[in-house]
């Protein structure tokens, strides 16, 4: 049997542990090798022996194990691991995890490994909702840790609510989708950076967008798998390798070519900053003789409502820059526009938005949301590109 990937699973204590083992089993069956670690609360619901059974590896539990031929198991399994899941991650690894406290083996693993991370919690709902877990959460997601986020439902404290940890099933085709690239096969078209709108022959009309936010997307879309096309504006980046990039200027020019590319594309992301008015152009330079001057604006076309309109089967992302009432605006956009789903974000904060490293959106879809705190818009990427994704395959 050929090995397709190398996932450590890491058990904490909760009832959903039970799951865990299906989990497993449903790895298994995709020729994915799997080790599991489990925390002393895990043990307390589920034996090690079931886990043993169904991997065809000994359970690791111990921080400090002799049996270790080094002595350094946490630092042997970070190393041997493709990828670390943590199904059920209760609160108190949570709060572990996001704080560095690093007293058990599994807590030490994740402070060791360079590899990627994900969660899937499971918890009361109470706990769920608490300020200090949403906190965690918020500094895990920041430093690019995937969480898969609870399901809504009964528990088996016989409250209802957001805290079921998400069905094995779906962790697995979660893995697997990422695996094997969750746009693979799929055309992503990508407008990024701003336009500029000509005054005179050496004067334009622009704006702070630096492009960051929609070359990190496509450098994402390209890690999952998609054939992607990048319409640029003008920009001081450097084109990710592998990608397509059209460069453009104006905001009529990027109409038209998103607009012919559109129609081979699956997936259109208008990350760009495009210009809403252009002046008319003098022919000339402007001279400074005039105490004023007064510029006529025409309002330029739309090029995320001209997309999702000329092309219903496209799965259609917009992005709204706001400086207030953000989500009343962002909602707006989604249905006047008949967009897929509209990510949101402040403009004119110190720590994020236009022209900085990092950023913060929520994500709005018809009947959904989902909030991104702020971090490198790398990561930001990454995590959008697979909400994407999985909307996409929801819809198709």
């Amino acid at each position: 049997m050929d090995i397709t990937k190398r996932i450590l699973l890491g058990v904490c204590g909760g009832i959903a542990a039970y799951k865990s083992a299906e989990l497993v089993r449903l790895l298994r069956k995709q020729n994915v090798e799997v080790r599991v670690v489990m925390t002393n609360s895990a043990m307390e619901f589920v034996t090690p022996l079931t886990f043993q059974a169904l991997s065809g590896h000994s359970v690791h539990s111990k921080l400090l194990d002799s049996d270790e031929e080094n002595a350094m198991g946490h630092i042997n399994l970070a190393r041997w691991a493709d990828e670390i899941i943590i199904a059920p991650a209760s609160a108190n690894s949570i709060a572990k995890f996001a704080h560095g406290i690093a007293d058990d083996l599994l807590s030490t693993v994740i402070l060791a490994t360079q590899c990627k991370v994900t969660l899937a919690p499971s918890m009361n709902q109470a706990m769920w909702l608490n300020p200090a877990v949403q906190e965690n959460i918020t500094l895990l997601m920041a430093r690019g840790i995937t969480i898969l986020s609870p399901d809504h439902g009964s528990q088996a404290c016989g409250e209802t609510g957001p805290g079921r940890m998400i069905e094995p099933a779906i962790i697995c085709q979660k893995i697997l989708q990422a695996e094997h690239g969750s746009l693979n096969g799929l055309s992503v078209l990508i407008s990024a950076g701003p336009t500029r709108e000509p005054i005179d022959p050496v004067r334009y009309i622009t704006n702070r967008s630096s492009g960051k936010m929609g070359y990190a997307l496509a450098e994402a879309a390209k890690g999952a798998g998609a054939d992607v096309t990048l319409v640029s504006g003008p920009v001081a980046l450097v084109p990710p390798e592998g990608i397509k990039v059209l460069a453009v200027e104006t905001a009529q020019q990027m109409y038209e070519k998103v607009l012919s590319c559109s129609a081979k594309a699956n997936i259109y992301i208008g990350s760009a900053a495009v210009a809403d008015y252009s002046p008319v152009a003098e022919l000339n330079k402007i001279k400074k003789k005039d105490a004023n001057k007064i510029l006529t604006l025409l309002k330029t076309r739309d090029i995320l409502a001209s997309v999702a309109e000329s092309h219903e089967a496209l799965f259609t992302v917009g992005f709204a820059a706001e400086t207030e009432h953000l989500e009343t605006y962002a909602k707006d956009k989604l249905v006047r526009k008949k967009l897929d789903m509209v990510a949101a974000n402040w403009v004119g904060r110190a720590d994020g938005g236009f022209d900085k490293e990092n950023n913060a959106v929520t994500v709005f879809w018809p009947g959904g949301q989902q909030d991104f705190p702020m971090m490198a818009k790398r990561n930001l990427a990454q995590q959008l590109i697979q909400l994407i994704a999985q909307h996409y395959h929801e819809k198709n």
